[in-house]
């Protein structure tokens, strides 16, 4: 089994900052240091940052819900928190969100890059392409655009980022004092990529990744965002309302990659795992119905509207969910709608279960909690799970303290990492200089000048 924990670079969750127990100190850096030891310390192989380039509007179309009541706002860069947990740590992957909608291509090759160089080959890239307008306003645009564009644009900026990453091979750099030769010519190239989105001349300025490329994590849920995180991904993150949807998700993601030519056991699929951990079942139900308490319908809203990228105000409150053609994160929807359906609930009340639900049924004792993990593990959903607190930090202690010598005692998590590197710990080889030739789409309309 291996662990991540997605952890905000801001305040956890819809409510999580209003729980007695939350720290308040996610403008510190002291905050983020405290929470990568305690990862470190129980054996996580990765802390995962996610990340949108503004704040919402997607309710009422102001961003007064988000500011009001703590969705998705505030987000600060992940790239320093990362790079201050990295510092703090000598063994926890580090993993940090980057879209490709509205940066470039040599950007975000040259920053993983350094960040995968210093941590001596910790770092991992979370891609996304963006999903809210709010997003596209913020970049000069009206309003994103379209699923198979910004799909389009961002199989242009993976080839791109991972020949910038292969330009120089691994053995470029020889510096030699005596004679004053620092690095041989003939092992760094051009780039020369133009594509119909993107271009960029390389090479690199920053030499080839300790692990080739930086671990690459998509989250794609659409039929086009599973195609392209079976081409790209290393690691796919995924959250669902049952086990029946993650197997079947799991099954598709894994043919998918094998459809691809890439072994599959080199793609890992970690489910969202919102964990609460009590005594007993009856302790840990009364701590999460307390904890739903804190939840407003309002929040709930915010949040949900944030992710799917509607206005929910242009409906009824009261009735049921319509159906959405376009929205923002589609895994997220999905859970939404079959939950929904399962309990015949309004707009309203399922906003008031999205601001506190629990992903993956994790509600219970230590063993209970290993028990569904396990299931899930032999079922055939998942690799791993990404864990995601109520409330930080005290949340994931508890998890170290209580659910993890449980997994260890069962043979589940090791008791020692399997290398210093991140794709070691997961599993995953590393690439091949011009992995990026078997990467790239067959169809992806691109020109390639030079090699």
């Amino acid at each position: 089994m291996h662990l991540a924990a997605f952890l905000n670079a801001g305040p956890q969750g819809t409510v999580g900052w209003r729980h007695p127990h939350a720290g308040d100190g996610f403008l510190s850096a002291a905050h983020y240091v405290k929470i990568a030891r305690v990862l470190e310390d129980a054996g996580f192989d990765l802390a995962f940052i996610p990340d949108s380039l503004a704040v919402p509007r997607s309710l009422g179309n102001s961003f007064d819900p988000a500011v009001r009541w703590g969705t998705g706002t505030p987000r600060l860069d992940p790239i320093p928190v990362a790079t201050i947990m990295a510092a703090a740590t000598t063994r926890l992957g580090i993993a940090a969100t980057a879209s490709t909608g509205y940066l470039e291509p040599y950007n975000v090759a040259r920053t993983f890059g350094t960040l995968d160089h210093l941590t001596d080959g910790r770092a991992g890239w979370n891609v996304v392409t963006s999903f809210q307008d709010a997003e596209a306003q913020n970049y000069g645009q009206e309003k994103l655009p379209d699923r198979a564009t910004r799909y389009e644009r961002a199989e242009e900026f993976l080839e791109a980022t991972t020949r910038l990453w292969d330009s120089w091979s691994d053995d470029a750099l020889a510096p030699d004092k005596a004679t004053g030769v620092f690095g041989r010519p003939e092992e760094v190239e051009a780039v020369d990529f133009r594509g119909r989105h993107l271009a960029v001349q390389g090479p690199l300025g920053v030499p080839r990744p300790p692990q080739g490329y930086p671990v690459i994590i998509q989250a794609g849920a659409s039929p086009a965002g599973r195609d392209f995180a079976a081409r790209w991904a290393d690691v796919i993150f995924c959250s669902h309302e049952s086990l029946d949807s993650a197997v079947d998700f799991y099954r598709d993601i894994k043919q998918r990659v094998a459809a691809r030519g890439r072994d599959p056991q080199h793609v890992k699929v970690l489910p969202a795992a919102t964990t609460v951990v009590g005594a007993d079942a009856a302790e840990a139900r009364a701590t999460h119905e307390a904890f739903v308490e804190l939840v407003t319908p309002e929040a709930g809203l915010s949040r949900m509207a944030y992710h799917v990228n509607v206005d929910l105000t242009r409906y009824d409150l009261d009735g049921p969910l319509p159906s959405l053609e376009e929205v923002g994160v589609e895994g997220h929807y999905r859970e939404i709608v079959e939950f929904a359906e399962r309990e015949k609930l309004t707009i309203r009340e399922i906003g008031r279960w999205y601001g506190a639900r629990t992903e993956g049924d994790m509600v219970g004792s230590a063993s209970q909690i290993a028990d569904t993990m396990e299931t899930w593990l032999d079922a055939g959903a998942a690799d791993g799970f990404m864990v995601q607190a109520t409330h930080v930090p005290e949340a994931f202690e508890d998890f170290a303290s209580a659910v993890v010598p449980e997994l260890r005692s069962r043979g589940l998590l090791p008791e020692q990492p399997a290398g210093p590197t991140l794709r070691e710990r997961l599993g995953l080889h590393r690439p091949e200089r011009g992995e990026w030739r078997n990467r790239a789409a067959s169809t992806a309309p691109v020109v390639v000048v030079g090699s």
